[in-house]
């Protein structure tokens, strides 16, 4: 299984854990709202196996209003600094790994669609720009990301979190998904990012029905192919609680863990989900499986 070649310092495929700094996320909001909090799930990602831990400060669920500047850089600077420092060795991550562990110390993710949050972040020690907008809410990030030479991972999104889930409609959700994913490829290369540093997500959950979003795991292949490493992030999402009987968030861990062995099996780079270790040891499975060969029988 090979994928695309990517500035990403980290093998592939991935799991990038989930740290909201947030009181309002759809599915932990509050839980790690308080900085030595969010410090501690992200130590804890990491010695599940996570190898990318992706810290936001304003919540992207359906209804969300924006977040000013100020308050999103005094959620997110201080948890960004404390986990380089954090970081700084293997052993930082609080000890041995565990079986699913990493060998070497995660990257940091900033989740953002703000320049100013970005260009802090990536100076406090994160690595990696993860932002839903692709690039479009803020003129200025693609100046920043092209100037770091970072990695960053563009999404797709019909219209904005607080409006996308009202009554979304395409005529061909996988080929609409697909031309704006290509589109901003050529964008941001043509604004001079390097087409290595470039990730892209399909945007799972982002004005999308349960209807797209099924048709949109179902030909990943077809996103895929467009040739950037890509990003799934299906972690206990609504689709999914729809699929298992309105489950409630924390009951969706499983259905999470098919969509990751279903999206590796399609050519999936990076799985971002809010549990490490169960994702990571179905990528751990799956990948065995997917490389395992048949013994040749050794000539005579």
């Amino acid at each position: 299984m090979r994928f695309p070649a990517t500035t990403l310092p980290v093998p592939l495929p991935c799991v990038m854990g989930i740290v909201n700094v947030t009181p309002d996320s759809f599915s932990d909001g509050g839980l790690f709202y308080d900085g030595s909090a969010a410090v501690d799930h992200a130590r804890r990602l990491a010695r599940e196996g996570a190898a990318i831990v992706d810290v936001g400060g304003e919540s992207t669920r359906p209804g969300a209003e924006p977040l000013a500047l100020d308050e999103e850089l005094r959620r997110v600077i201080p948890v960004v600094e404390s986990l380089r420092e954090l970081f700084a060795s293997a052993s930082g991550v609080g000890g041995a790994p565990t079986s699913s562990g990493p060998a070497h110390a995660p990257v940091v993710s900033i989740d953002t669609y703000k320049a100013e949050v970005a260009r802090r972040a990536l100076a406090a020690g994160a690595a990696l720009v993860n932002d839903v907008s692709a690039l479009r809410s803020d003129p200025g990030l693609v100046e920043v990301v092209a100037e770091a030479g970072c990695p960053v991972v563009l999404m797709h999104m019909l219209g904005e979190p607080r409006t996308m889930q009202e009554d979304p409609r395409y005529d061909d959700v996988v080929d609409e998904v697909r031309a704006f994913l290509e589109e901003r490829l050529v964008f941001a290369v043509g604004a001079g990012v390097r087409e290595e540093q470039i990730l892209l997500d399909p945007g799972i959950g982002f004005g999308k029905t349960l209807a797209h979003n099924l048709l949109l795991l179902r030909h990943l292949d077809r996103l895929v192919a467009i040739g950037r490493p890509l990003v799934l992030g299906t972690s206990r999402k609504r689709f999914l609680g729809a699929l298992l009987g309105d489950a409630p968030t924390h009951e969706r861990v499983i259905g999470t863990v098919a969509t990751t062995v279903w999206g590796l099996t399609q050519g999936v780079s990076v799985f971002r989900v809010h549990e490490a270790r169960p994702n990571v040891e179905a990528l751990r499975v799956a990948a065995a499986i997917a490389h395992a060969q048949r013994a040749k029988k050794a000539p005579a």
